[in-house]
C-alpha cells in the first residue's frame, strides 16, 4: 500500500536553523556524578536546583537558561541565532555567591542591598496563606547565575563548543573516553532508540531516530569480532595477541551544503566514547536501552548495558565528520575522540538528509491549517506510521514552554499520526530526551502526554517513555515547522 499523495508544496529552505536545547537530565547527571530516575517529579525539583533556574523558566529561550548555552533570540524575538564567542562568559565561584540576607527585616532594608526602585520591582508570586503574604520578587541582578552566555568553565567544556584551550584534544570535565565494547551486552529484544546526552544537539538525535523510525535497515551497526561468554554475545576487543579494539562503525555522510557540514565522505570510529569517572554513565547520546527500566543504581564494575551501542557512535561519527575529517588517522586524538560538543545547534531537516543523501523539504506552519500539518504527515505514513523520515520543531519562545514535553527551540521526531477511537486526530512526536514530564506536573492544551497501543498500536516498536501525542491545531500553535527527507 502507497502513501497518499500530497498536494502541499514545500517551502523554500530556511537560511539557518539552529535548533537545540541541552538534555537537562543528562546534563545533571553529568554534573552530579551520578544515576536518578528521569520520570519522578523530585527528579524536575533536582534540575531547578543544580541549574540555577526556577523550573517552568527553564524550558524557554526568552529566559536565558542554561539549556540555551550558545543560543539567543534574534533581535525579532522569533527565531534562535548563535552567541559569539567573545559575548560567551566564564564564570568562578565568587561570581556565583549570593548576598547575605539575614538581616534584611523591613522591605526598605532591601533597598541596602542594591534593591533601590521597589516600587518596579516585578513579582513573580503572590500568595496568602494563613494570614501571611508570600511574595517572590524578581529584582535586577543582584549577583550572577547559570545563563545561556554566562557559565563556569566545567560547563563550558562540557556542553558548548567554546574551547577554552582549543588545540588540547576533548575531553569532557569528569569524563574519560572508554572502550565500551568491553562490556556491552548485545540484546535485540532491548530498544535502543537515540536519546540526547549533555549538549545541544536535539537537531541531530531527532533526525538520527527519524531516519531509524522510518527504514531501520538504513542505520548501519557495529563490526567486529565476537564471543561467547556465559550464552551471552560480547564484543571481544581485540585479538589474543592483545591487538586494539574491533569495535568499530563505518557510516558515509552526505553534504548538504550551509553550516554543519562538510564534503561527502565515509566515516569510521571505534567504540571508545566519553563516560563519566563517577558514575560510568555516558555524557552524549546513548541508547534508550539504558534507561528502559528506570534503574537509578550505578552502572560499573561487571554491570553490562543491554541493546545497541550504534546511537552514540553515529553521533561520535557525525561529529568526526563535521570536524573535517577526510582521512581515517585514529593516530590524531583530535580524529579518535571528536568534539562531540561541536553537533550542538543546528538543522534537523538538513541532517536527516546527510544521513540518507534524501532532499530536504520544509513545511512552515504559519502559513498551513492544523488540518493541513495532519494531512502532511498522512501523507508520508502507511498504517499511521511514518515511513519518510520526518521531524518537526518548536518556537523558541511561547506562554505553554514551562515543563520538559514541550521545549522552546528543540527539535522531535515525527513516528506518525493517531485517530484512537476515530474521534481526534493527533500527530505523535518523540522527545530526544527519552522521557516526557510526569502526568499532573504542567498541563499542554492539546497534548496528550502518555501514548498506549490502544491509542496508537506502532507504539510497540518504540520506547514508549518518549513518545506523545498532540492534536493538529495545538501542534501548529507550538511548532514552527516540519521537515521531511525525500
Amino acid at each position: 500500500m502507497l502513501a497518499p499523495k500530497s498536494n502541499d508544496e514545500p517551502d523554500h529552505p530556511p537560511k539557518e536553523l539552529n535548533i537545540g536545547a541541552i538534555n537537562p537530565f543528562a546534563l545533571v547527571e553529568a554534573l552530579m556524578g551520578r544515576k536518578f530516575s528521569w520520570n519522578e517529579v523530585e527528579a524536575l525539583r533536582l534540575l531547578s536546583s543544580v541549574l540555577q533556574t526556577d523550573y517552568v523558566e527553564l524550558f524557554d529561550l526568552r529566559f536565558t537558561s542554561l539549556l540555551y548555552a550558545g543560543v539567543r533570540l534574534n533581535e525579532h524575538g522569533g527565531k534562535a541565532e548563535l552567541i559569539p564567542a567573545k559575548d560567551m562568559h566564564t564564570l568562578t565561584e565568587r561570581d556565583l555567591v549570593t548576598p547575605d540576607f539575614s538581616h534584611v527585616e523591613k522591605l526598605g532594608d532591601l533597598r541596602d542591598m542594591g534593591i533601590k526602585d521597589l516600587d518596579a520591582v516585578r513579582i513573580k508570586h503572590a500568595v496568602m496563606s494563613n494570614g501571611n503574604l508570600r511574595l517572590t520578587l524578581e529584582p535586577q541582578k543582584l549577583g550572577k547565575t547559570l545563563s545561556n552566555s554566562e557559565m563556569t568553565t566545567t560547563l563550558r567544556e562540557l556542553c558548548t563548543p567554546f574551547r577554552v584551550k582549543e588545540k588540547e584534544p576533548w575531553t569532557p570535565p569528569n569524563g574519560s573516553w572508554v572502550d565500551l565494547s568491553e562490556w556491552f551486552h548485545h540484546d535485540a529484544t532491548k530498544f535502543s532508540d537515540p536519546v540526547q546526552g549533555a549538549t545541544a544537539n536535539s537537531s541531530f538525535v531527532a533526525a538520527l531516530m527519524s531516519v531509524f523510525w522510518s527504514d531501520p535497515a538504513v542505520i548501519k551497526h557495529t563490526r567486529g569480532r565476537r564471543h561467547r561468554a556465559s550464552n551471552d554475545h560480547f564484543w571481544d576487543t581485540g585479538s589474543d595477541s592483545g591487538d586494539a579494539s574491533t569495535c568499530k562503525l563505518t557510516v558515509t555522510f552526505h553534504s548538504k551544503g550551509g553550516a554543519k557540514d562538510a564534503p561527502t565522505s565515509t566515516v569510521t570510529v571505534g567504540c571508545d566514547l566519553p563516560i563519566n569517572n563517577a558514575s560510568s554513565l555516558p555524557m552524549y547520546c546513548r541508547p534508550s536501552s539504558l534507561y528502559n527500566l528506570r534503574d537509578p543504581a550505578r552502572l560499573g564494575g561487571d554491570a553490562t548495558w543491554a541493546g545497541e551501542l550504534w546511537p552514540a557512535l553515529y553521533e561520535k561519527a557525525y561529529a568526526k565528520w563535521l570536524m573535517g575529517d577526510e582521512k581515517d588517522d585514529d593516530d590524531s586524538l583530535h580524529r579518535a575522540h571528536p568534539d562531540l560538543t561541536q553537533t550542538a545547534h543546528g538543522d534537523p531537516v538538513k541532517t536527516m538528509c546527510q544521513l540518507t543523501d534524501r532532499d530536504p523539504q520544509y513545511f512552515f506552519t504559519e502559513k498551513r491549517r492544523g488540518s493541513d500539518l495532519l494531512g502532511l504527515v498522512r501523507a508520508h505514513s502507511v498504517n499511521l506510521r511514518a515511513i519518510y523520515p520526518m521531524v518537526a520543531w518548536t518556537h523558541p519562545s511561547h506562554g505553554d514552554f514551562r515543563g520538559c514535553t514541550l521545549v522552546g527551540n528543540m527539535a522531535y521526531s515525527v513516528l506518525g499520526w493517531a485517530a484512537p477511537q476515530e474521534r481526534k486526530r493527533y500527530i505523535i512526536l518523540r522527545h530526544p530526551w527519552g522521557t516526557v514530564e510526569p502526568e499532573g506536573v504542567t498541563s499542554y492544551p492539546g497534548v496528550v502526554n502518555y501514548v498506549d497501543a490502544q491509542f496508537w498500536p506502532p507504539v510497540d516498536f518504540v520506547d514508549e517513555w518518549a513518545v506523545f501525542a498532540i492534536e493538529a491545531d495545538a501542534f501548529k500553535e507550538y511548532f514552527a515547522g516540519i521537515g521531511v527527507a525525500k
